[in-house]
């Protein structure tokens, strides 16, 4: 295979081309270069570059496979009916977050009803540098704080306000953050309060993207098994 060269734009025909190569099956760069036919550096600079991108992600044996920013509409259809469960079981606001360079996006989200609340749309940006909790959990792997489930923000980005995020996982990688906002003079500890619901949140999400959702299985004569689970994955 090589390069067809569609648009006269050679670096945006030679990224649709690897994009194309390794959704049929993952390769590393050298594969890719022999592939396209491009020059061992010209693979490896572009595979760097749509890593960095979140176009492609690189797995533990070098071989690239299509990046998180193509499962963002499969995070946001997972995401929603469970961050709606979240706002029904702590009457807060709740995002999804994901990593865009030295940003954090807002995918998606459910707003509290009431009065007093904290709430980002959908499409908000705010740098990862300003810190808080969604911002600790998507950089979890970057830190020595890897193994933490949930992760609290009290009046770091803004003064009262405060949140917890728990990571979303899935092949390996973080690729999202699930959060919960309140005011602190409503909720002076989130982490406390909310901690075990958004690491619990988080499973469902991370589930979606790694296997289909099981069907129901029953035990013992038709009870539902043991482990718990957001009760509205689905919309009602």
């Amino acid at each position: 295979m090589r390069v067809q060269n569609q648009t006269g734009v050679g670096v945006l025909d030679r990224v649709v081309a690897i994009l194309d190569a390794v959704e049929r099956r993952p390769m590393g760069s050298s594969e890719l270069a022999r592939h396209l036919g491009l020059s061992a550096p010209t693979a490896q600079r572009l595979a760097a570059g749509m890593v960095a991108h979140n176009l492609l992600r690189r797995d533990a044996e070098g071989r690239h496979h299509l990046g998180q920013r193509f499962a963002s509409s499969q995070l946001a259809d997972a995401a929603t009916p469970v961050l709606e469960w979240l706002v029904q079981e702590t009457g807060e606001s709740a995002q999804l977050w994901v990593r865009r360079g030295d940003q954090r996006l807002c995918l998606v989200g459910a707003e509290s009803e009431s009065e007093l609340r904290v709430f980002l749309p959908a499409g908000s940006a705010l740098p990862q540098s300003e810190g808080g909790s969604a911002a600790a959990a998507l950089s979890a792997d970057d830190s020595s704080e890897s193994n933490r489930r949930w992760f609290e923000s009290v009046s770091q980005r803004t003064p009262g306000l405060g949140s917890v995020s728990a990571p979303v996982r899935a092949h390996g990688e973080i690729v999202a953050a699930v959060c919960v906002a309140a005011p602190l003079p409503r909720v002076p500890s989130p982490g406390e309060a909310f901690g075990h619901l958004v690491a619990q949140a988080a499973e469902p999400v991370a589930g979606k993207l790694v296997t289909p959702r099981p069907s129901t299985t029953t035990v013992d004569g038709g009870s539902e098994s043991s482990i718990r689970r957001p009760p509205t994955y689905r919309r009602q």
